[in-house]
């Protein structure tokens, strides 16, 4: 068990709901880079108890404004490891002002090396949502599953964050 999951539950059941999903969706991330988790918070108070947390699993790679709230982002001393994953970084939005998010673990990020419009293509029968892919910083292409996501970037958060 990783150190997080002691404090934000386990990790396994939120990323195979995502693989499932995934499969069903006959949507091959086998050769990509899945890049970090998001775990969402529903209060202000509860998001500076885990951004203490979570810096004593790693170091702070970021903590920014954006989209009218602070969102942190970790790069952990321990990878998570998933099946033959490891994943590096996890990210915390504080809430954002009238919007209500339920605790916990909400997307996760890969990382391509195609053209958004060519990856897509491949898979015409996924509902993708591209409503992020014309953003100035860390464009991207996601999917929604009953309530999580899977977000499609070519850039990892860590490379996007030492690049601003």
């Amino acid at each position: 068990m990783h150190p997080i999951e002691e404090k934000l539950g386990p990790i396994s059941p939120f990323l195979q709901r995502i693989f499932t999903n995934l499969e069903k969706d006959h949507l091959d991330v086998s050769n990509f880079e899945l890049d970090h988790i998001c775990y969402r918070v529903e209060t202000l108070p509860i998001y500076l108890s885990l951004k203490k947390m979570l810096s004593q699993q790693g170091p702070i790679l970021s903590e920014e404004e954006v989209g009218g709230r602070l969102i942190s982002t970790f790069k952990l001393n321990k990878p998570i490891i998933y099946q033959r994953r490891q994943i590096n970084c996890i990210e915390l939005p504080s809430p954002k002002q009238g919007s209500f998010y339920e605790q916990g673990y909400e997307h996760v990020e890969f990382v391509i090396n195609e053209n958004f419009n060519q990856f897509m293509k491949r898979y015409p029968s996924v509902n993708f949502s591209t409503r992020a892919i014309s953003k100035e910083i860390n464009p991207d292409i996601s999917i929604t599953y009953n309530g999580i996501s899977v977000k499609f970037h070519h850039d990892t958060l860590e490379q996007v964050i030492k690049n601003k």
